[in-house]
């Protein structure tokens, strides 16, 4: 609270992350640590459903917008709110908050630390995790070691796992739809179907060809998906 000049000691922090490669498939994620403590039964995950392309801010926008929408109806307000990221992030978050005209959340953004490395320097630097706080032209860099530091980076990974965790479900998913719809005979209910009772692409790949025929695929179609998952 002290050190980056909140208003009250942040006991409830909720953390947001973005995952997606170039555009596709962009999911946002929001931890909660109470205490200190993950709080995993309020942890949410979003579809980006509003943004095309690679628009990490637009992301960002959307699911506080989403997140914090719902806040205001229930009342239901952390203590600070963190984002993965330097200024721009941070000013998404601002610009929520003041759209939705919510002014009791502090929030702050965590940047990464960079590697850095001077014109024919052989050395190579790590720069300091930083803090950005609202109407401060310059971060904060919390004291290296410190609890404080500790606890933001540990949120902030967090944030970082559950979004990759989520985009990398959705990518399977993607994948395995992609698959099987180049597999002539098997239409999107069948495949449904299929991946109902087999589980996974490679259950079906594991699958006799009995089992198979009892799931409704004829030969031809059982020599298709043979020949294209295998």
């Amino acid at each position: 609270q002290i050190r980056l000049h909140l208003r009250s000691a942040p006991k409830r922090i909720e953390c947001f992350d973005i995952a997606n490669i170039q555009g596709t498939l962009a999911v946002g994620s929001m931890v909660t640590f109470d205490a200190g403590e993950p709080d995993k039964n309020r942890y949410r995950r979003f579809r980006v459903k509003t943004v095309a392309g690679a628009d990490d801010f637009g992301m960002m926008y959307e699911v506080l917008k989403r997140r914090y929408t719902r806040a205001k109806e229930t009342g239901d307000y952390p203590d600070l709110l963190v984002v993965d990221g330097g200024v721009g992030q941070l000013n998404v978050a601002l610009a929520v908050l003041q759209e939705l005209e919510i002014d009791c959340i502090d929030a702050v953004g965590l940047a990464k630390a960079r590697t850095e490395r001077a014109p024919r320097e052989t050395e190579v630097k790590q720069s300091e995790e930083r803090v950005f706080l609202p109407n401060r032209k310059n971060p904060v860099v919390l004291r290296r070691n410190s609890n404080a530091l500790f606890l933001l980076q540990r949120v902030r990974d967090e944030a970082h796992r559950f979004a990759i965790t989520y985009h990398r479900k959705l990518r399977g998913k993607a994948f395995t739809a992609s698959k099987l719809d180049q597999i002539i005979g098997i239409g999107e209910i069948k495949r449904t179907r299929l991946l109902n009772r087999f589980g996974s692409v490679a259950g079906l790949v594991g699958a006799s060809d009995t089992e198979l025929a009892e799931a409704g695929l004829d030969e031809t179609a059982i020599a298709a998906l043979r020949k294209t998952l295998t």
